[in-house]
């Protein structure tokens, strides 16, 4: 098992509008990516379970293969800067994935 911050270049996330984030990971070479896609790893349930969100919750999930990257998006609980909101960019939220555990 590796983990996924040691296998990504970039791990990021950031808003995407007042009401969603997104994350992206992008990966320095193609085989690193698609050995990361092939392993199961990284999926929308998984991507769920780890946010402890319901799958509905993820507006999209794409794997794209031209950049190596994978990029998904989350419906926020809150709208962007509204009482409560713990992080107004959307810049914190992709911490969770730095140890996501990879099978390679």
């Amino acid at each position: 098992m590796t983990a996924l911050k040691d296998l990504a270049k970039t791990i990021r996330s950031k808003n995407a509008g007042v009401d969603l984030v997104t994350f992206d990971i992008i990966f320095e070479d193609f085989a690193t990516y698609r050995a990361v896609c092939d392993s199961g790893a990284v999926t929308r349930e998984s991507v769920a379970r780890l946010y402890r969100v319901d799958p509905s919750v993820i507006v999209e999930f794409v794997t794209f293969d031209p950049a190596p990257a994978i990029k998904f998006t989350l419906r926020r609980d809150r709208p962007s800067g509204s009482p409560g909101d713990p992080d107004i960019f959307g810049s914190q939220q992709y911490a969770p994935l730095l140890d996501l555990e990879v099978p390679i």
